[in-house]
Order: C-alpha cells, then sequence, then structure tokens
C-alpha cells in the first residue's frame, strides 16, 4: 500500500507561499524605511524646520485666540508703526497688522495643501497611467505635460486665474492646474523604472493581475518621490498664491492674505511694517517646508541615501 501518494505536491505549497511574501516584502520601497525617515532628526536644521512647521500650523488654528484685534476691523490709527499696542503696528486703514498675519496663516497653509493635494492626485494619477500603460497613453499625457511646460509657471496661472475671474477658489483651481504637469513627471519616471525591475516580472510570473500589481508594488514605490515632492511644492504653493494675490488675482480684499498685504504696504515703503511682517511669515514657512522637503529627498531617494550611508 501507497501512503505517501496523495501527500506528493504539498511540499510545493510553503515553498510558494515564502515567495510570495518575498516579494510582498520586496514591493514596499526600502527607502521608506522607517530607520531612514526617523533620522532626519539628527539634522539641527530639520528640527528646526519640523519646529516652525507646527508653530505655523497651531498659529493657523488658534489664530482668532492669538490675534488681540479684529484682522478686518478698521480704526483712525492708520500707519501706525509698532508698538506696545500694535505690536507690528497698523496698515492703511488702521486695522492691526499683526492680527492680520496671524489670520493669513488660516488662509495661505490650508490653501496650500489643498492646491498640492490636488495637482498630486490628478498629476499622480496620469503619471501612474502614462508609465504602466505607455505606447499612446504615454505619448498623449507626455506631449500635454510639456505643452504646460513650455509656459512659465506663475505666467500660466496669471492667464488662467484672469480667465476664470480673482477670487479665492478661481486662484487655488489655477494653481491646481498649472502645478500637476511636475506630479505627473516625477510619478511617471517612477513607474517605469519599477515596471522594469525584477520583483515586478516575478509577480507577473506568479500570475498577479495588472491591477492588483499596479496597486500593491507600483503604487507604494511611487510614495517617496510623490512625498518628497509634495513637500517642497506646499513653500511653492504659497508663493505662487501670495503672487497671484499680490497682482490681485486671489483672495479679495478685505481677506488677510500675505501676498495682499505686501501688495498695501508697496505703495508706500516709508511705512515698512505693513509688508515686512507678512514677508516674513512667507520667508519662514516657505524655507522650513523647503529646508524638510530636502531632507525627505536625502533619505528617501536611493541615489541621495546611497552617497550619505
Amino acid at each position: 500500500m501507497s501512503i505517501e501518494t496523495p501527500r506528493q505536491t504539498e511540499p510545493a505549497q510553503p515553498q510558494d507561499r515564502r515567495v510570495r511574501k518575498a516579494l510582498a516584502r520586496r514591493s514596499w520601497p526600502q527607502r521608506l524605511r522607517v530607520k531612514n525617515v526617523t533620522s532626519i532628526w539628527r539634522q539641527p536644521a530639520v528640527v528646526t524646520a519640523l519646529v516652525i512647521i507646527t508653530g505655523w500650523l497651531l498659529v493657523a488654528a488658534l489664530a482668532p485666540v492669538l490675534s488681540p484685534f479684529d484682522p478686518i476691523a478698521q480704526s483712525p490709527d492708520t500707519y501706525q508703526p509698532p508698538s506696545g499696542e500694535h505690536l507690528f503696528g497698523t496698515d492703511e486703514l488702521g486695522r492691526d497688522v499683526l492680527s492680520r498675519v496671524l489670520h493669513g496663516a488660516r488662509l495661505s497653509i490650508p490653501l496650500a495643501f489643498v492646491i498640492v493635494v490636488g495637482a498630486l492626485l490628478i498629476g499622480g494619477f496620469l503619471g501612474l497611467v502614462a508609465g504602466y500603460l505607455g505606447r499612446v497613453a504615454d505619448e498623449i499625457i507626455m506631449r500635454v505635460t510639456d505643452l504646460f511646460f513650455a509656459f512659465p509657471q506663475i505666467i500660466l496661472a496669471m492667464a488662467v486665474s484672469a480667465a476664470f475671474g480673482p477670487s479665492t477658489r478661481n486662484a487655488v483651481l489655477a494653481l491646481i492646474i498649472v502645478s500637476w504637469p511636475t506630479y505627473a513627471r516625477v510619478i511617471r519616471s517612477s513607474v517605469l523604472t519599477i515596471r522594469g525591475s525584477d520583483f515586478l516580472a516575478s509577480a507577473r510570473l506568479l500570475g498577479v493581475g495588472p491591477v492588483k500589481a499596479l496597486r500593491r508594488d507600483v503604487v507604494p514605490n511611487s510614495v517617496g518621490p510623490a512625498v518628497v515632492l509634495a513637500t517642497l511644492e506646499l513653500g511653492n504653493a504659497i508663493l505662487m498664491l501670495a503672487a497671484l494675490s499680490f497682482l490681485g488675482l486671489g483672495p479679495r480684499p478685505p481677506a488677510p492674505e500675505w501676498g495682499a498685504m505686501i501688495a498695501g504696504g508697496s505703495r508706500d515703503l516709508s511705512m515698512w511694517w505693513t509688508s515686512v511682517f507678512p514677508g516674513l511669515a512667507i520667508l519662514t514657512i516657505v524655507l522650513a517646508f523647503n529646508v524638510l522637503g530636502d531632507a525627505l529627498r536625502d533619505r528617501l531617494d536611493p541615489r541621495h541615501a546611497k552617497g550619505m550611508s
């Protein structure tokens, strides 16, 4: 009697499961390991940037509590220099500059996140489609992105915002429209690299479908470049929004937007406090996001990480 006949094919199953688990582990990018990200805490510049960003986020959340005055309330005390009553002085309408700077964080920072998330969703999806499908889809999407890159970003944003009409919603929509090609180009490059990798080819040989491979292997390995670019673009979004407001194409008065405050102060440069303090607000938050983005790139980009290890 043969007892071993029913178990002839069983030893291959555990081995097959081990292969699948190994592929699943390899599908998650090595550059997203926790130790790579947490190591940025060793850099004093990054810690300072995180403190500044956290501070501005708290200011944006607690601006109504921290503001000593109503940001849009006018008074006869026009162009008062910084003093004990008005720490940042007053503007041409007697409004407290400190209160307007604090409330400007509630407008500029959340709108920057909306712009970055919207551009990332649109550009990320189109970049995945172009890189993974290739051929006709890649050619069409990349030619459209080349068309956007043919114009300076601020000029194109001005044209789109002026066509829609000056308002907060239209300014955000215009910046999303002109920002998504950058994400599409970066995500496409990452997907093209992943598409030719050995672990993705092994997954296909094991019968993993294209949709599952895209969800399990391609998308997670594209997170690193997307996170770095989004962090860097947060500062750029704040700058672009301030530029549109400076030109009168952003949030409408009397909204306390930093770019509009600088535009109002530029009418009389002798009243330096009306433009210097909102300018310093833009400088600190943009510089903090850029420092954080550079640090994340050094840790999440394998070429930079290899050079630092």
